[in-house]
């Protein structure tokens, strides 16, 4: 909580006169005094009504004689919750109920004194007319008939009446003996829940009574409290009983007297009466009192914070002189002593706001604004952040401060200009030149240049960087290329100054120039540059300085851009041209064939394992031409495949045989010509070489007949692996018998299955009516006259013909055919049917 003293108004009241009763309604005020008066405040304590309780005390005294007349202690005021009406009591048993906007009033001198008095808290309507007051009895006033106002005893016998408080049809009051409540539907009194502390005098510490809500009071005496729950009894449960109870639902003790209790949420507000021991005088004294909040619990209180109140006047105050009295709707909290009247509020995020900047916590302070920024009133965010980026700068965490920057400043031009030039005086203008906006918003070019020119005095690095990352409308482009050819003037082989510079004039469309740089930097972009302006006319004349500096990538950008700029090979391209024609052959065999002559030489001196794939794959290279370089060169496998290329298979066999002796590739070689005559000289070549026996008996069983080979080996020739190769073949041959009667079985067995269908399709009758035509005559297959008899000749082709209209067949079998079949060689067509009548 937060507290404030009621000033104003109350000031001038207090100076003259001591507070003895308060209450609260959310309108307003009203404070009654010692000498009697009673006063309505606003909520910052100025004074806006005031009455004279004691009027009719002091002209009774005067009537009678008397020279002097003492005012008399406002007891109690009690208001209706329409703030309209009010009750006020006094200790000389004057009572007045009356209305603050109307000339209804009520008036009443009892003869002892009146400590309590309470209106219905719905007065205002007219079948609520009713309020109780308080003194050696608990008295009810109603009004009734003609106006008339009815009281009856609602309780007595057991003290005097210390407290009541009414709310809704529960009325709840202390007395000498404990807190009793009524209800006022049934006319019952529901409960009696004794003091505990009976050692106490009631009137030095008397009962506190708080209505949490309908059917919630706490009650607070001495040092005990407890929450008390009204309820509704079972009906089974009634017989002479009232239909409510209280049940007792949180009970604990203080460790001080309780002058007044508060409800908040679900929490307690207790106004404590404290006394100490003062180490001077060793004597006990009346300290500053306490204002707690508690959380209840079934037997004991946890608390949740505890302050102590320095009022005026403390060290003579009693426990009955404080009070407690609240607002339900703003949880303000006002304790009231004699000589003094202080607010507590809840502290709001303003209020923290507040304490986080005197703790120089600016960044929880700026977090805490923005969750809350709909609700503080006190606070702006900017405010707090610009405080934020001060205190950083202050510590000297510029790169911090800089960060912040982007947040705090947000989309204002003004408040960035006002900062860089902050970091400037401070010689800090790198460190917020990562931070400073680039786009919506956009500042004065003068800011931008002002950091460039910071770093090109200090840091290269820096300043290409920026230029980089920067877009080139920040600033005023030619300022800072004259700026950066300065300092070239004196480092002219500075390669980050160059590099920059580049990029400046690709800024400024001075591609051209920027070529130049990045081709004599060798700098990976410059093929970046030539893509993205479309450069291509200008790199004719330095497609060699590109070769040299990136091959693969230049390559790459001829072949892909073939149609934006024409390549002629020269002999200065040295080995590149390797390069470029074997991804121009990958992309397109056709291309380029001009240079597939040269091609097989720049294989063979670069890259002999792509010779053999671009002889299989060009069809345009010379052969004879190839030929000679793998001759020249003793590549016996292009060798190879050109002589079998050539057509001189019989030279290529020859050649693996005897160069390469490998009897695998031979008999691959083989078997890819499919020559009888290649399979006889290999034969003849390996039948005196053991090893190459054994390698054919193992693979030539598929194609040629194996006894050819053993028939022309030597008697007593050792070869190795014999019997395995023997065994192989027989097992060779007996798969093949194997695969065939299986292929037989399954031909047979589909061409059985085939024939069966095709009987039961032949078998099915065939529909023979008036729309069918005969074939060689056209005429309707069946007579217009039912009694006459015909003869008509149905095919498995479905073509019908009359008996009469069939050619005599010439052959001598009795089977006859369908001649538009024959004719059309589809088959023979053999009748079906033969239909007569």
């Amino acid at each position: 909580l937060k507290y404030e003293r009621l000033s104003n108004g109350v000031t001038e009241i207090l100076q003259k006169d001591a507070a003895s009763c308060m209450t609260v309604h959310e309108k307003f005020l009203a404070l009654g005094t010692h000498y009697g008066k009673v006063y309505l405040l606003d909520v910052q304590g100025n004074i806006t009504q005031k009455f004279d309780v004691v009027s009719i005390t002091l002209l009774r005294t005067h009537l009678q004689g008397c020279k002097t007349a003492s005012p008399v202690k406002i007891n109690q005021i009690s208001l209706d919750e329409s703030g309209e009406h009010m009750g006020v009591c006094s200790e000389d048993g004057k009572v007045q109920v009356f209305g603050l906007y109307s000339a209804e009033e009520f008036h009443e001198t009892f003869d002892c004194p009146i400590k309590i008095v309470a209106v219905h808290p719905h007065f205002v309507r007219s079948h609520f007319k009713q309020f109780v007051t308080g003194g050696k009895k608990l008295l009810l006033y109603e009004r009734g008939w003609m106006n008339r106002w009815k009281p009856s005893v609602l309780h007595e016998g057991e003290g005097n009446i210390r407290n009541v408080k009414w709310r809704g049809h529960l009325i709840a009051w202390a007395n000498n003996m404990g807190v009793k409540i009524l209800d006022m539907i049934s006319k019952q009194r529901i409960t009696n829940v004794p003091r505990d502390d009976i050692s106490l005098r009631p009137d030095m510490y008397p009962c506190s009574l708080c209505w949490k809500d309908n059917l919630t009071l706490i009650i607070g005496w001495g040092n005990s409290v407890k929450i008390c729950s009204v309820k509704e009894r079972h009906a089974s449960e009634m017989r002479d009983l009232p239909n409510r109870y209280v049940e007792i639902v949180f009970q604990f003790d203080t460790e001080f007297y309780i002058s007044g209790l508060a409800p908040i949420c679900d929490q307690l507000v207790i106004l404590s009466y404290v006394k100490e021991i003062s180490e001077k005088t060793e004597v006990e004294c009346c300290a500053r009192p306490r204002l707690d909040i508690v959380q209840p619990l079934p037997e004991s209180c946890e608390e949740i914070s505890s302050d102590a109140l320095t009022v005026r006047g403390f060290q003579e105050n009693e426990c009955r002189d404080y009070h407690l009295e609240y607002s339900e709707g703003e949880s303000l909290f006002y304790i009231i002593s004699p000589r003094d009247v202080v607010v507590a509020k809840e502290r709001d995020q303003d209020d923290h706001i507040d304490w986080l900047l005197e703790k120089k916590k600016y960044e929880e302070a700026l977090m805490a604004a923005e969750i809350s920024q709909k609700t503080i009133k006190k606070h702006k965010i900017l405010d707090i952040g610009l405080a934020y980026i001060n205190h950083l700068m202050e510590k000297g965490e510029y790169d911090l401060a800089a960060r912040k920057c982007q947040k705090i400043l947000g989309k204002n031009t003004e408040l960035w200009e006002f900062e860089v030039y902050k970091f400037k005086e401070i010689g800090q203008l790198k460190s917020i030149s990562r931070y400073l906006p680039r786009r919506d918003p956009v500042l004065k070019p003068l800011i931008y240049e002002m950091v460039l020119h910071e770093f090109l005095e200090s840091d290269y690095e820096g300043f290409a960087t920026l230029v980089k990352e920067w877009p080139g409308d920040l600033y005023n482009n030619t300022i800072i290329v004259q700026a950066v050819v300065d300092h070239l003037k004196k480092d002219p082989q500075n390669r980050t100054l160059l590099r920059t510079l580049a990029e400046l004039y690709t800024y400024d469309q001075r591609y051209g120039r920027a070529l130049e740089i990045y081709l004599t930097l060798r700098h990976k972009d410059v093929f970046q540059l030539i893509h993205k302006h479309n450069l291509f006319s200008s790199i004719r004349d330095k497609i060699v300085l590109l070769m040299d500096f990136d091959s693969e990538k230049a390559v790459d950008m001829l072949l892909d851009n073939e149609d934006k700029i024409s390549v002629s090979i020269t002999s200065s391209w040295h080995g590149s041209p390797m390069l470029y024609l074997h991804k121009l052959f990958k992309r397109d065999h056709h291309k380029g064939q001009r240079y597939h002559e040269k091609q097989i030489s720049l294989y063979a001196e670069y890259d002999r394992p792509n010779l053999l794939p671009f002889l299989r794959d060009s069809t345009h290279c010379p052969l004879e031409k190839a030929l000679e370089i793998c001759q020249q060169r003793n590549f016996v496998e292009e060798t190879v495949y050109l002589l079998s290329r050539m057509g001189n298979s019989r030279s290529a066999l020859k050649m693996i045989m005897e160069e390469l002796q490998d009897v695998d590739k031979a008999i691959e070689f083989a078997k890819e010509q499919d020559d009888g005559e290649l399979w006889e000289d290999l034969i003849l070549y390996s039948i005196d070489k053991p090893p190459f026996i054994t390698g054919l008996l193992n693979n030539i069983g598929t194609h040629v007949d194996p006894i050819l080979l053993i028939h022309r080996i030597k008697e007593g020739m050792e070869i190795p692996n014999l019997r395995d190769s023997l065994v192989k073949i027989l097992q060779d041959y007996n798969l093949q018998i194997l695969l065939r009667e299986g292929c037989k079985k399954i031909l047979v067995a589909d061409s059985l299955s085939l024939l069966k269908k095709m009987h039961r399709t032949q078998m099915k009758g065939v529909l023979v009516d008036e729309e069918n035509i005969c074939e060689s005559c056209l005429s309707p297959i069946l007579p217009s006259d039912a009694s006459k008899s015909f003869s008509v000749i149905v095919f498995h082709c479905r073509h019908m013909f009359h008996r009469e209209c069939l050619p005599v067949s010439n052959t001598v079998s009795s089977v006859q055919f369908c001649n538009i079949c024959s004719a059309k060689h589809r088959g023979p067509g053999s009748a079906v049917l033969e239909m007569k009548k």
